[in-house]
């Protein structure tokens, strides 16, 4: 069994969380943890240290005994439009976005992560919620994204989460938000669009 100083080492390495974060998330003090991490204080009590376990998503015996597995996550590539115009699709360069942390059961090879800002699609997704896809074809629109709620990249480097649907023309498209009050984009050239296969809520984001 290791000490509480120890646990609190291991696990903010391996949940890849800073200690301030940790605190904040935990409800706790920041200075208390950082006491602890820095061995000028030998423990918490166990309130605390129950609170720091479940913002982590584990139980006190796991922190101490270090029986847990890192949890999986992916890299959040940047944002999507949901009524907000986000210019700069792609936000941040392979290996340098925040992670966010997954259920287990879902696939992490080949998906991408991106977060919804504005709220054209609600009630289906809300701002801050996180959408997994993945890129079925380099350009175009595949035809089982046609009807589907789908991650979407303009010709003008815009992305957006809309409904897609054929235009009135070969090779345009109608970008439907599903909010009543807010305005579909119609005959939209798209340098790529793919399904929306999985969604974090905003409740249950949790950011490495």
């Amino acid at each position: 069994m290791q000490t509480f100083r120890e646990a609190i080492l291991r696990a903010t390495d391996a949940f890849d969380i800073s200690l301030r974060k940790l605190a904040d998330e935990a409800g706790g003090s920041y200075e208390q943890l950082k006491k602890v991490r820095q061995g000028k204080s030998a423990s918490t009590n166990v309130d605390d240290a129950n609170r720091v376990a479940g913002a982590l998503g584990i139980t006190l015996d796991q922190l101490l005994s270090g029986e847990y597995e890192r949890p999986p996550s992916i890299e959040i590539a940047g944002a999507v439009g949901a009524g907000a115009q986000v210019p700069v699709f792609e936000a941040y360069e392979k290996g340098t976005g925040p992670r966010v942390e997954v259920p287990s059961g879902i696939p992490t090879s080949g998906i991408v992560a991106v977060e919804v800002q504005g709220d054209s699609m609600t009630p289906v997704y809300a701002p801050g919620e996180i959408l997994l896809y993945t890129r079925v074809t380099e350009e175009g629109a595949p035809d089982d994204a046609i009807g589907r709620i789908c991650v979407i990249e303009d010709e003008n480097g815009h992305g957006w989460v809309k409904q897609l649907r054929n235009g009135s023309e070969p090779g345009l498209f109608h970008l439907v938000s599903i909010n009543p009050g807010a305005e579909t984009m119609h005959n939209r050239k798209v340098k790529w669009a793919a399904r929306v296969r999985f969604n974090l809520p905003p409740e249950a984001v949790r950011k490495l």
